[in-house]
């Protein structure tokens, strides 16, 4: 399997991870963003993001159009879609968790 290949699957399983590695052994964040701020803050909240919109601003003569602004939409997607499941996993838990400790039957999930 091709280098490129190999990093595009590691950063769709662990996104976090491949920032880390390429912020350590590359410039490639210098050349993507101006200041330390917006990688930093998109490790943290939009790790698919972030990692877009660097390889669009790479690969792409420093702005973001065309196919590479259709990358940056699906990842905010993908990022927003991930804050939102865990949400909703919460509000799952939670449920459970206070139909055990009422006393309550045991819902269908539990099992």
């Amino acid at each position: 399997m091709c280098g490129g290949c190999m990093l595009t699957l590691l950063a769709i399983l662990l996104p976090r991870a491949v920032l880390v590695a390429i912020w350590l052994t590359t410039d490639w964040f210098a050349m993507a963003y101006e200041t330390w701020f917006w990688p930093v803050a998109g490790w943290i909240f939009m790790p698919y993001t972030t990692a877009a919109y660097m390889a669009a601003m790479l690969r792409n003569e420093g702005h973001v159009s065309g196919g590479w602004l259709a990358l940056v939409v699906v990842a905010v997607l993908a990022d927003l879609g991930s804050h939102g499941s865990g949400g909703a996993q919460y509000r799952a838990r939670l449920t459970v968790w206070r139909r055990r400790r009422l006393g309550g039957a045991p819902a269908i999930r539990d099992v």
